[in-house]
């Protein structure tokens, strides 16, 4: 129904109403718009997972955590124990992270000025995440990697 009437709407210039206009619109394909909430300092350069890489961190986490063999879990995903940076510096897996986040709330800048407004979000709007690192040692310092730069690591 539409202002009192309901037939197509082929009055309303060139025939094709368009969304909300009583018509289906046309079947497209699948498109992949997440972006993953990584830090500040990522370089998205070692990003060799591709573009779902949010999904695949997503299900090793899982897969990770239940896995009753954390070693042969690692070893079946291809994760090396040993391996070499793009520098070829020697990496040494120490320990792999998780950690779990909610995003409860948001900040909105508010008009005229840089206050920011705070609101909480609705339990249907709440975001949760994980963050998945893995810790190796360069032999001077612990270096946390995500999965896309340990996939770009050169096993030894």
């Amino acid at each position: 129904m539409h202002r009192g009437h309901d037939h197509d709407h082929h009055h309303h210039g060139n025939g094709s109403a368009g969304a909300g206009h009583n018509h289906a619109q046309p079947i497209r394909g699948t498109v992949q718009w997440q972006t993953p909430h990584l830090p500040a300092d990522h370089d998205h350069h070692h990003d060799a997972a591709g573009p779902d890489l949010d999904l695949v961190e997503m299900a090793f986490v899982e897969g990770f955590t239940a896995a009753k063999d954390p070693a042969s879990f690692l070893r079946l995903a291809c994760i090396p124990f040993e391996a070499e940076d793009r520098e070829g510096r020697r990496l040494v897996l120490l320990r792999v992270e998780t950690e779990a986040t909610a995003d409860v709330g948001a900040l909105s800048p508010q008009f005229g000025g840089g206050a920011l407004r705070y609101d909480p979000l609705p339990a249907r709007m709440v975001t949760h995440r994980r963050r998945l690192r893995f810790v190796y040692f360069d032999g001077a310092a612990p270096r946390g990697l995500a999965l896309g730069e340990v996939r770009g690591l050169k096993e030894v």
